[in-house]
């Protein structure tokens, strides 16, 4: 089974599961690329340390750079909670490492997941979409079926471990995938891909026009309130969250664009709408303006 990755140094995310030690095992012998294995202990699971210690003695031998850190978020975090605090860390290790980019085990089972957990959760376009390669995170295995993974993994004499926490139906990404997405024929699970593979290239040139209609406004971070009241209210939103996210601002919620949307349009002129802990809208008579919190 065959990856690929540019000549570089990258940050390899290993949990300890069959995915990321399969990942590892590829990545290892790509020509030019160097590895710094990284791992994250969220504190979840008391045998947690376990997993650590598989990862770190994989590393060892095989002559790489490891690097670890624990979360102890406890027994029942959010999955949010969860991949906020992992990614937080793995990123840190990609800028002291100086790394190319980080690189995760996510395979072609996870693009349906999310894409089904994303529109359970109203997501909208970008839901169906996310979980795609960036410039700083590589996922080389997103057209791998997971099936394909645990095979590479026996047929190599990989050793790994099971994370009990991906038992736990209370979780609705471990529901769908032991009760919703074994249903799927692999017919459905095709056509399923299909719309994805779809609906991506449609994403992609809608951003490009809203982000070439955003130039005509009268700065990058205004914009003309008049023109914002007159837009349908599902283009709104998917207006005000490109142009959010032109400014760096990525964890925007569906409640929270209705928020910012309904201030946008009906707020008397001089008030000021709460965006993040750093991010405030403020209304204005003929502009909309984002600006830095007042500490």
């Amino acid at each position: 089974m065959d990856i690929q990755l540019q000549p570089g140094t990258y940050v390899l995310a290993v949990s300890g599961g069959v995915d990321s030690m399969a990942l590892l095992e590829m990545a290892r012998q790509l020509p030019d690329v160097r590895l710094v294995v990284a791992h994250f202990d969220h504190g979840i699971r008391p045998d947690s340390p376990l997993d650590r210690q598989l990862v770190q003695d994989t590393a060892r031998r095989h002559g790489l750079p490891f690097v670890y850190d624990e979360g102890e978020l406890g027994p029942h975090p959010s999955e949010a909670e969860a991949r906020d605090a992992r990614y937080a860390f793995l990123h840190r290790v990609r800028q002291a490492a100086g790394a190319r980019a980080l690189v995760t085990a996510h395979h072609q089972d996870d693009v349906l997941e999310t894409a089904v957990l994303n529109l359970v959760r109203g997501t909208g376009r970008r839901g169906l979409t996310s979980l795609r390669s960036h410039p700083t995170l590589e996922r080389p295995l997103l057209h791998v079926p997971k099936v394909d993974l645990i095979a590479y993994a026996k047929d190599q004499g990989l050793v790994w471990r099971e994370d009990s926490t991906n038992e736990d139906t209370r979780y609705l990404r471990n529901y769908l995938r032991r009760h919703v997405l074994p249903k799927f024929s692999p017919e459905q699970r095709q056509q399923m891909l299909d719309h994805i593979q779809q609906s991506h290239a449609i994403h992609n040139e809608l951003e490009t026009e809203l982000i070439n209609h955003l130039h005509l406004h009268p700065g990058l971070s205004e914009l003309d309130r008049y023109w914002f009241i007159m837009l349908p209210h599902a283009v709104a939103r998917e207006v005000l969250a490109t142009w959010l996210r032109r400014h760096g601002i990525e964890d925007i919620s569906s409640a929270m664009l209705e928020r910012l949307v309904i201030a946008a349009k009906t707020w008397s002129v001089g008030r000021v709408a709460d965006i993040d802990r750093t991010h405030v809208l403020q209304i204005r008579k003929n502009l909309l303006a984002l600006q830095a919190r007042e500490r």
